[in-house]
């Protein structure tokens, strides 16, 4: 017997809609894991020549915890799909809380007292003590890049947090996988056993 076609059209968008956000989340972890290793700022000393005595810091040198926040919304997406109920709203709020620092992570790697404590902390002292040290370029891309990842996670979060209540998950099926194994399996067994002692008690002959 197969399912009204109402029923089976709201599954499909169902499977529709998880099917993007779960896309929306693996672009915006994405760009936000791409991003966090790029370099960031270019540094230089003071009375040196352009590209000599500096460094380079990426992403991941000025914000620590930037790429650790993006793992973790992506495994918080996972684990969106494994939840159900109250758990799957909630889980789908940290993602969105994550999304958000990551984004807010972003902002904070372009600050100068961010970038100062980065370059004072990862140059040798050698460098150092050459002189001061100087901002000589910075790649905007990379963390405007992480930034919109990290809105697009929060967003993603944020609409999950309304709408996974609609939409299939791996522990649904698993638990219909197990209620069809448990009502036809061992059990049926165990019934037609007791049938067939309960007919020998009786006199009768089961296999008549």
């Amino acid at each position: 017997m197969t399912a009204p076609a109402p029923v089976h059209d709201r599954t499909r968008r169902a499977r529709r809609s998880l099917l993007a956000w779960l896309t929306a989340c693996a672009v915006g972890g994405g760009l936000a894991l791409l991003a966090a290793g790029r370099v960031w700022v270019t540094l230089g000393t003071a009375g040196s020549p352009a590209g000599a005595g500096g460094g380079t810091l990426t992403g991941n040198d000025l914000v620590a915890w930037l790429t650790p926040a993006a793992l973790a919304a992506l495994a918080a997406v996972l684990a969106v799909l494994a939840a159900r109920g109250v758990a799957r709203r909630v889980t789908s709020v940290v993602v969105a809380l994550l999304g958000a620092a990551v984004a807010a992570g972003a902002w904070d790697g372009t600050r100068g007292g961010t970038i100062a404590a980065a370059a004072a902390g990862h140059m040798t002292t050698a460098v150092t003590s050459a002189g001061h040290i100087s901002v000589e370029s910075r790649a905007w891309v990379w963390p405007v890049l992480a930034a919109a990842g990290g809105i697009v996670l929060a967003g993603a979060g944020a609409a999950a947090a309304v709408l996974s209540a609609r939409w299939p998950g791996m522990s649904s099926r698993f638990e219909r996988g197990a209620g069809r194994a448990g009502t036809g399996g061992p059990a049926r067994v165990k019934d037609a056993d007791r049938a067939m002692w309960d007919a020998i008690d009786e006199g009768d002959d089961p296999t008549a």
